[in-house]
């Protein structure tokens, strides 16, 4: 079994609907994104994945959130953006180009990230 990562990051905003602390008024971020995938055999080539497609998947989806206000978006109208509801979106966003797709992280800063995956 192979696990393969691509990285990249959007920069957006947001405000946290019905919490109390700062992460309720309006602040952005620079969000980093690892979505990984899983597969158990290798092409012809030797790759089990082109990093190159799977970046430009994952970049439109990005795209879509990158310099917004998350909260405005009709995905967000009522479910907060929390990191752990943006990687559920992603994830399901990239799974129907990316069949191999396991787990889809969202980086809030340096040291802290939601997960979302299915289970099998």
């Amino acid at each position: 079994m192979y696990e393969i990562s691509i990285e990249d990051t959007f920069d957006s905003a947001h405000s946290l609907r019905e919490y109390t602390g700062a992460c309720r008024n309006l602040h952005g971020h620079t969000y980093r994104v690892t979505a990984r995938f899983r597969l158990s055999q290798l092409d012809e080539t030797g790759m089990a994945l082109d990093f190159r497609k799977a970046k430009e998947s994952l970049r439109s989806v990005l795209d879509y959130l990158d310099h917004k206000y998350i909260n405005d978006l009709p995905e967000f109208a009522v479910q907060n953006p929390t990191a752990e509801n943006i990687a559920r979106f992603i994830y399901e966003r990239l799974k129907p180009n990316e069949p191999h797709l396991y787990s889809v992280s969202v980086w809030e800063t340096a040291t802290s990230c939601a997960t979302y995956f299915e289970n099998a």
